[in-house]
């Protein structure tokens, strides 16, 4: 009965400890809303997670807008074939969301293939009741 109270009171503390705002959850659909997007390459879904504003950083150091940023994707010049996110961690402050996370990624870029290492920063702002991805920059894993 004692170690059974034991562990129920730890996990518990872990659930809580563990536990995200309702608004974190929304950040991390759109964050999956992006992903989704990314791998598609459908620009209708591209155009409804990113701010007109956005600002995109590449681990190379290219800067690009939304314009930019959209026609890459759907016109498949960056062909994102798988996408998974690791170690992801959302904080809220106000209307802005910082999301980190690391992507491993496989890629079909002009028809080359390769894989993708990368940490990542994103910005989302929201609008209305959406969060809209604002800026992202990119560094190289080590």
């Amino acid at each position: 009965m004692k170690k059974c109270l034991i562990l129920i009171i730890g996990l518990l503390i872990s659930i809580i400890g563990f536990s995200q705002s309702k608004e974190q959850v929304r950040v991390a659909g759109a964050v999956e809303k992006l992903r989704l997007a990314m791998i598609s390459g459908v620009r209708e879904e591209l155009e409804s997670i990113v701010d007109d504003s956005l600002s995109y950083g590449h681990s190379g150091g290219a800067v690009e807008g939304k314009a930019e940023f959209v026609e890459k994707i759907a016109s498949g010049k960056s062909d994102f074939i798988t996408i998974h996110l690791t170690d992801q961690k959302i904080s809220i402050t106000g209307n802005v969301a910082v999301v980190r996370h690391q992507l491993y990624a496989t890629n079909n870029d002009n028809g080359k293939p390769g894989e993708v290492k990368l940490k990542i920063l994103l910005v989302f702002k929201k609008v209305g009741k959406e969060w809209k991805l604002l800026a992202r920059q990119a560094v190289k894993l080590t």
